[in-house]
């Protein structure tokens, strides 16, 4: 494995260099529903884009609870491993197998038996509820897969390793798209040829996770009697790890409500909708990367006790990921149509997706500042705050504002688009402020 010190050498260069493998790791795992999306839309009509998008929606929520709570393991190893206790590094990796074992079961078991309430509950249109219940039970039982591979990549970021697990995601976006073009394309399956594509994807990339990990082991001393469920550890990650799965969780509820009101509008405007919210997955990779990569080295350099070192770290990543959002903001405001017809060939699709974007890709500077700080506060133990913040803005400002524009004009989703930056100014607000309330405590004590 090759795993980077990150209590050492230059902030920008050690961040930079841990952030691009996190970066393209990200855009690859992406592609997974992205590639379903561009395929369903050449080859099916919009309410199987439709069903598509609103099936993904729903998996992306799943994906973002697990994608929080392994963020618990990667913070956890980090500090452990920047206070160098390697018995407590096997004790993390050996308990966390298990804890997330009981997680995938019951997660699996849920997701399964309630596909079809999901789709109901989302307003889903009746042309695209056929394909979206396909979309949904199939991916539903390839939630082990990836529960497996995010553990796996949450254990090996935490040691400082970004590298390793961008092979996996590789292997896996190649058999995820050519397997679209057969199921949907050749052979018609719309959305469910979609879904068996990205469960097949995710279950070799699990698999290979798991045999590059049995491989090459550790750096520290690690034995079948390490894996054991340890209720102090298991604990401690999910502490940590819960917050966050919480935060990411409601922001894609409220994605889901937002879909909800959309829905009542017609399938142009739910397929406008899933259009831009893919557009906009992969223009907030770049910060998400860089954030995570934020969180991974504050908290080894929080467990070395390098205080300052944390707070460069915090400054680099905010710089870094502004680039990116600027980039994207202002190509949106010019030329947004290139970017939604990347999905679809459906001009009226098209044309109201462009008008959405418009607004929505100004969250992606937001979100640059917004991101670094709640790495910053995760990666010292404190994920509670975040998560906080993050409710305040979502369901007293993003739902209601997305609700009250919806009904400004009833034929466009361009009032929609500004309902995101709006709110994402908010947590930036209360961000500042409790930056500032917690040096004026430190500066008094």
């Amino acid at each position: 494995m090759k795993e980077l010190d990150l209590t050492k050498g230059s902030v920008p260069r050690v961040l930079l260099k841990f952030a691009m493998p996190y970066l393209l790791a990200n855009v690859l795992q992406a592609l997974y529903g992205g590639a379903d999306l561009f395929v369903v839309g050449q080859f099916d009509d919009a309410a199987s884009v439709a069903g598509v998008a609103i099936g993904s929606q729903v998996m992306q929520t799943a994906t973002g609870i697990i994608l929080g709570l392994t963020a618990g393991i990667t913070i956890l190893i980090g500090i452990s491993k920047g206070a160098h206790d390697d018995k407590e590094l096997a004790a993390v990796i050996g308990s966390s197998v298990w804890l997330f074992a009981i997680v995938g079961i019951v997660l699996t078991v849920a997701a399964t038996l309630l596909h079809t309430p999901i789709a109901v509950a989302m307003n889903t249109p009746p042309e695209a509820m056929a394909d979206t219940r396909h979309y949904l039970l199939i991916c539903s039982l390839g939630i082990p897969f990836i529960i497996g591979y995010n553990v796996v990549c949450g254990i090996l970021r935490g040691l400082g390793d970004s590298q390793t697990p961008l092979y996996f995601v590789a292997l896996a976006c190649v058999i995820n798209v050519a397997a679209d073009f057969v199921l949907v394309g050749a052979c018609g399956l719309r959305a469910a040829g979609a879904a068996i594509a990205t469960v097949a994807a995710q279950g070799i990339s699990f698999g290979a996770a798991l045999w590059f990990m049995r491989r090459r082991g550790f750096s520290f001393a690690f034995t079948r009697h390490d894996i054991r469920l340890n209720g102090a550890l298991s604990r401690r990650v999910l502490k940590l790890g819960a917050p966050i799965a919480l935060q990411d969780a409601l922001i894609n509820v409220s994605f889901l409500l937002i879909t909800v009101i959309v829905n009542r509008m017609g399938v142009v405007p739910s397929a406008a909708l899933g259009v831009v919210e893919k557009i906009i997955v992969f223009a907030m990779l770049p910060p998400v990367a860089i954030s995570s990569a934020v969180a991974a080295m504050t908290a080894q350099n929080y467990g070395a006790a390098q205080t300052e070192r944390m707070a460069k770290c915090l400054r680099s990543g905010i710089g870094m990921a502004l680039a990116f959002g600027l980039a994207v903001c202002l190509y949106s405001q010019f030329l947004p149509e290139t970017l939604t017809g990347i999905f679809t060939t459906d001009e009226a699709v098209v044309a109201m997706g462009a008008t959405y974007l418009r607004g929505y890709s100004i969250d992606c500077v937001m979100v640059s500042f917004v991101f670094c700080f709640n790495s910053y506060f995760s990666g010292q133990g404190n994920s509670w705050f975040p998560m906080v913040h993050s409710m305040i803005a979502t369901f007293l400002f993003r739902i209601p504002l997305s609700w009250a524009f919806s009904h400004v004009d009833d034929g466009s989703l361009t009032w929609m688009g500004f309902a995101p930056p709006l709110s994402t100014l908010v947590s930036l607000l209360i961000c500042v402020w409790y930056i500032r309330r917690s040096r004026r405590k430190r500066t008094c004590s």
